[in-house]
């Protein structure tokens, strides 16, 4: 059974497939219908209407319509395009059990517990036949497929076929015939008392119980039935009569539903004793059975056309097909394809588009007598087909060189095999042992790999995949070793592409996975729907299909849909812009596709943008679509010279940092936001004279004041105060004064503005004696009592000058090479666009209508400009000033068209001076490293959270925490600059400065040796146990984000954390021995016990049997307490101590007892628990910390490790990584191996 869809709600009691959509109905006892999409596996929609439990579901064959029947004596006419119920039609008087439309006319045939079959037309929602005999419940009743029959079963323990032929003459008009209201009348009123025009045709008895089910055989006159009785029975009719073939025995409680297979001899059964069950009508036996542990089954559904059964029970329901309809085939790089169809494998060549057939094949009997897979070794010219038959069978076939009826393949049991190049062939068999084979099939070696591999797949090089355990292991078969290792989910189908650097595509039920060929994931999609089927395209773009599209995918990641699909289909080439794919009948279908976009986004990952621009020009790819794309994915600049909307090209402009062409296109659009951004982006670049450009079109003066004043530009600067006069712009003026130092020009505003305090203020200050006398008198008028300072030292201050007058040319840009599509030639000629970086400066027509609006007004002569209109006699007596003559004119100030000369930045065209793009920061580079250390360096918690996990099996992180912010701040410095200048932040790195390199980090193996732990042994020593073990447990947490430079390093490392493992095991015994107190002496003593089992530094150890011996020999455990002795004698105990040790020795071999029995057996090799602090037998089945190491019992997996209270149990980890591996260390790999197992056994 396969399952497709399974779902958790009330229990099932009807069921039904839409004949064209992926949709299935289910009708609950709880009243409401559900309606699923088993295709994605997705609840559509819900119908609430009925009340109580709804027994009979259908869809109708054409129209958006299904019927519903339930214990509300209703049926209901639904629509599910508009979500309601239609109608309802009454007329039953008990519970309804089922519903279903006919084929052809517009009625619904309904049975019930009122012991009558009904016949509703649901067009004028009347009641054409009442069809009653039973005398019981009826609990089924169905159309014939294309006669006029109805069959129904009942409780009456009968079976009863009706004929509605004359139901459909007097319902069903030809043409030219009328209507008689007479007689129509007669026969509404002979339906009341029994139809005439429905007569039963044959009544079946043979069943010993009441008949739940009943269905008609789509062609065959056959019919079956399913009862209480626990049998299912087989009938034949013909014209004159109906009787009994077969009976099926087998189920162990009342038979719920029986049904025909649409398209083979089976016939599917599901009953209450939570079984459903497949039978051959040919050997009428049972062939399989599927059961559940606590549901039992209520009804079963075919789905008319596909290969598709539901079956409803206690808890939900489920949708499964019995087989996979997927053909069996194989392809070689693009040059042939075989495949299995009809007992007969097929040659498909793909230069001259012909099929012809090379052997045959031995027809299988069974369910699983379908060819699974073919699998097709071109070295040797060979096949392999595989089938479930008796577990799992192979069929080895050499290829003969004309068709062979009678080909003898070798034959050999296994689940899985791949062959591995000369001659050779791998088999997987059902102990998940690997034998090689030849093609004798004679076994040359068995392989124990280890884990549960359940499918293996060919490689190059004659290697292999394994799949197993939710991991995919590339295994050599000559070196008996793992390669690499990748987690995925199960993997079904893998295709390798060609070339110097193959990838692999691995195929799961809904994930599609890339990798290189070591096993190193590239990208993983996961889809909604099942994936079926892909193929490698010469470009080296994996392209696949689905239930409904077929779609590609990128080594990147990206995918999209090349073109939907009507039905399932399999591809199995990709050649010239055709797919070629098998349907599930093995009829070949060629399809056209459009390979444009996936070629155009791989050649544009690829950076060949000769063929990107070949492709735009050919293929008219300009499009929002495709500009988005290159925006998403970091290509601006590639997308500029496509776009021709001028906004769509200013947002790219400014963007890729071609500000020349956002400036362009900034006059076009000529908005204000749009000079605004052009503004930013100039400052940024240091584009100063578009700058001013921007802030003369916004009329923004301050900033453009400020501009004049920061490069130097003191001409435009007075301008804009005198432009700020004729506004009447109080602040602009006072603002433009400070920057141009004119300090009476400030006095004169601030006397304008009547702040004659402030005025003689900056008048004092500045040592201006005129002005101090005239304001001083005013004052005196206005503030007699006002006491004016005197000033020791006075002087003219003025603001400082930039060092740098920058205002005749930009500041410089760094000049960089151009890249391809900032080539004008290119531009020009192949994309058709402007372009806008001009061989010499921009001219007058370019800006506007003046250079620059400093020179106008200089050199204005215009006699007929308006002059500025003059003060009041008021005003020239309060200030005492006239108004100087001026051949200024107010009008003629219009800074929006007004605008700086913009002078390229390109001395010659050959060069460019642009902003170049910025390059990956440090934490960027470092987050791709493969060191936990370095993600944390970084400040990516996130996926240093990952990386240990994966390598360590990591769950808890809150230890690490202060680590882990220690590391992020010590891994930058950061350097005082100049005054007013930020301070100037610094990566640290351990390599050499440049792109790849990497963060210095403060752990390092000498201090934590020299330092740490001798720190841990000196607290151990002097008794501080809870000091030491949090001093170990340290160490053991800075070794998480240690990275060695030498490999002496990295082993120094394991060591160390072997060594931390061990005492923080033996500092928990002997806490813990301290806990239990003398209320448990036996536990006491274990516990000493075990502590001198570890792996201690020898002054500890000595130490530990010390007290191990004095303890047990106090509580007269004397044959344990001399064991101790002779062991601490062999480690050279001071003088003192080696005496007491030997008289212990001498008192404890006389008594030669032990009074207290303890679970201790020290000549039985044992590992203590970390968890229970129990010792765990040799032989007995344990589990391993993945980081530490530490052995547990197996009921402790998934538990936090107490030891390293970092990693969890049993967890599935690739190992820490300390050293990155090289060539040169990869070589050296397994003699690594060997002396981790031995450590392992050191362990016992």
């Amino acid at each position: 059974m396969l399952i497709k869809l399974e779902t958790k709600s009330n229990r099932v009691k009807g069921l039904s497939f839409h004949p064209t959509r992926p949709w299935v109905l289910a009708s609950l006892h709880n009243g409401v219908i559900q309606l699923y999409d088993y295709r994605i596996r997705t609840l559509v929609d819900k119908f609430e209407e009925h009340d109580g439990p709804v027994r009979g579901l259908d869809f109708h064959s054409t129209q958006p319509l299904f019927v519903s029947g339930g214990d509300d004596y209703k049926i209901k006419v639904w629509n599910y395009k508009q979500r309601r119920c239609l109608y309802p039609l009454l007329g039953h008087l008990d519970y309804i059990r089922t519903v279903q439309f006919h084929l052809e006319h517009p009625w619904i045939l309904s049975s019930s517990d009122d012991q009558t079959i009904r016949i509703w037309n649901w067009q004028s929602k009347t009641c054409v036949a009442v069809l009653t005999g039973h005398n019981h419940y009826v609990m089924c009743a169905a159309f014939h497929p294309t006669d006029d029959l109805v069959v129904s079963a009942s409780l009456d323990q009968t079976v009863r076929v009706w004929d509605i032929s004359g139901l459909r003459k007097k319902n069903v008009s030809g043409p030219g015939t009328s209507s008689n209201s007479y007689e129509d009348n007669r026969l509404a009123q002979n339906d009341l008392f029994g139809n005439a025009d429905a007569l039963v045709k044959y009544v079946l008895e043979g069943h010993e119980r009441g008949v739940n089910w009943v269905a008609f055989h789509k062609t065959a006159p056959l019919i079956v039935s399913g009862a209480d009785d626990r049998q299912i029975k087989l009938w034949r009719m013909n014209e004159s009569r109906a009787w009994e073939v077969d009976s099926f025995r087998g189920h162990f409680n009342n038979v719920s539903c029986v049904l025909f297979h649409p398209k083979q001899d089976l016939i599917l059964s599901d009953s209450e004793d939570k079984t459903v069950r497949v039978w051959d009508t040919n050997k009428r036996s049972g062939i399989q059975t599927f059961r559940r542990e606590h549901d039992r089954f209520w009804i079963l559904a075919a789905h008319p056309e596909n290969n598709f059964f539901a079956a409803g029970h206690d808890s939900g329901m489920l949708v499964f097909k019995l087989e996979r309809e997927r053909p069996a085939f194989a392809s070689h790089q693009g040059e042939n394809m075989f495949y299995v169809k009809d007992r007969l494998v097929q040659e498909f060549n793909y230069n001259s588009n012909k099929e012809f057939p090379r052997f045959s094949i031995k027809a299988r009997s069974g369910l699983h007598a379908r060819t699974k897979s073919l699998v097709y070794s071109p070295e040797n010219n060979a096949i392999i087909l595989t089938s479930d038959v008796d577990g799992g069978i192979y069929e080895l076939y050499m290829l003969p060189k004309e068709k062979a009826e009678n080909y003898e393949p070798k034959k050999g049991m296994g689940t899985s095999v791949a062959f591995l190049g000369m001659k050779r062939f791998a088999v997987l068999d059902k102990t998940h042992q690997i034998s090689i084979r030849d093609f004798m099939n004679e076994e040359v070696k068995r392989i124990t790999p280890g884990g549960n591999i359940d499918r293996i797949f060919s490689a190059p090089n004659g290697l292999i995949l394994l799949q197993g355990d939710e991991k995919v292991i590339l295994y050599d078969i000559q070196a008996k070793r793992s390669l690499g290792d990748m987690t995925t989910p199960e993997v079904k189908y893998v295709h390798w592409s060609t070339g110097k650097n193959p990838q692999v595509a691995m195929i799961s039920e809904d994930t599609l996975i890339i990798a290189t060929r070591n096993l190193e994931q590239l990208c993983s999609i996961h889809e909604s729907v099942r994936i079926k089927s892909g193929a490698w395209d010469d470009s080296g773009v994996f392209i696949y299909s689905t239930s409904t599209h077929i779609k590609y995918c990128l080594p990147n990641g990206d995918n999209g849909i090349i073109r939907t699909l009507d039905s399932p289909m399999y591809i199995h080439s990709i050649k010239n812009e055709r797919v070629y794919l098998l349907d599930r009948e093995c009829k070949l279908r060629v399809i056209s596709i459009d390979t444009t976009e996936y070629v155009f986004k791989y050649a544009l990952i690829q950076r060949q943008y000769s063929a990107v621009l070949r492709m735009v020009k050919e293929y008219n790819l300009i499009g929002q679509a495709i500009i988005s794309y290159l925006q998403r994915k970091g290509f601006p600049e590639v997308a500029l010279y496509f776009v021709k909307d001028e906004a769509t090209r200013f947002n790219l402009a400014l963007e890729s940092g071609n500000i020349e062409i956002a400036l362009e296109s900034a006059k076009i659009i000529n908005n204000e936001d749009s000079w605004n951004r052009l503004g930013t982006e100039a400052l940024r670049q240091g584009n100063h004279q578009i700058v001013e450009m921007a802030y003369q079109r916004t009329k923004n003066y301050d900033k453009l004041s400020f501009l004049y004043l920061i490069t130097g530009n003191m001409e435009k600067l007075k301008k804009m105060a005198k432009h700020a006069e004729i506004r009447n712009d109080v602040m602009s003026r006072f603002h433009n004064s400070l920057y141009l130092g004119d300090v009476r020009e400030r006095i004169r505003i601030l006397e304008e503005v009547g702040q004659l305090p402030l005025a003689l203020a900056s008048a004092t200050v500045h040592d201006v004696q005129d002005s101090i006398d005239s304001i001083s008198a005013k004052l005196n008028t206005t503030h007699p009592d006002l006491q004016i300072p005197t000033l020791k030292q006075t002087g003219l201050l003025f603001p400082p000058l930039p060092l740098t007058r920058g205002h005749e040319s930009n500041w410089p840009l760094l000049n960089v090479t151009k890249g391809y599509f900032d080539s004008t030639e290119t531009r020009q000629e192949e994309t058709g666009h402007r372009d806008v970086v001009k061989k010499s400066n921009l001219t007058a027509d370019d800006l506007g209508e003046a250079s620059g609006w400093g020179d106008e007004i200089e050199n204005s002569d215009d006699e007929t400009a308006k002059k500025p209109a003059k003060r009041s006699e008021v005003e020239e007596e309060e200030t005492g000033e006239t108004e100087e003559p001026s051949e200024w004119a107010i009008d003629e100030l219009e800074l929006s068209d007004d605008e700086p000369e913009v002078k390229s930045s390109k001395k010659t065209p050959q060069s460019s001076a642009i902003l170049p793009q910025p390059g990956p920061s440090h934490n960027q580079t470092w987050s791709n490293s493969n060191f936990a250390a370095d993600h944390v360096a970084a400040g990516s918690f996130d996926t240093a959270f990952q990386l240990l996990n994966q390598q360590i099996g990591a769950v808890n992180f809150a230890p690490l925490k202060s680590l882990f912010l220690q590391m992020a701040g010590s891994s930058m410095a950061t350097l005082p600059s100049l005054a007013s200048i930020p301070s100037q932040v610094t990566a640290l790195t351990r390599t050499e400065p440049g792109p790849n390199s990497l963060p210095l980090l403060f752990t390092s193996i000498e201090p934590l040796i020299d330092t740490r732990l001798k720190l841990a042994y000196k607290s151990t020593f002097g008794g501080k146990f809870q000091e030491a073990l949090n001093q170990f447990t340290n160490i053991l947490h800075q070794l998480t984000l240690f990275v060695a430079s030498t490999r002496k390093e990295a082993t120094e490392a394991k060591e160390l954390i072997n060594i931390c493992r061990e005492h923080i095991l033996g500092l928990r015994l002997e806490l813990a021995r301290k806990e239990v107190g003398a209320s448990d002496v036996a536990r006491q003593i274990e516990l000493a016990a075990y502590f001198t089992h570890c792996k201690l530094e020898v002054n500890i150890l000595r130490l530990a049997l010390k007290s191990a011996m004095s303890q047990t020999f106090k509580l007269k455990n004397f044959q344990h307490a001399a064991s101790f002795a002779r062991r601490l004698l062999e480690l050279e105990p001071p003088e003192d101590v080696e005496k007491i040790a030997r008289k212990v020795v001498q008192s404890s071999e006389k008594e030669n007892t032990n009074a207290v029995k303890v679970q201790y057996n020290e000549k039985n090799p044992f590992a203590i628990c970390g968890a229970t602090l129990t010792p765990i037998y040799k032989g007995t089945p344990h589990l391993n910390c993945s980081f530490c190491a530490t052995s547990f019992l197996e009921e402790k997996r998934g538990t936090l490790c107490p030891v390293c209270n970092i990693a969890s149990v049993g967890a599935e980890a690739s190992g820490i990584l300390f050293i990155q591996e090289t060539k040169k260390s990869k070589a050296t790999k397994k003699k690594v191996v060997v002396e981790e197992e031995e450590d392992d056994d050191d362990a016992w």
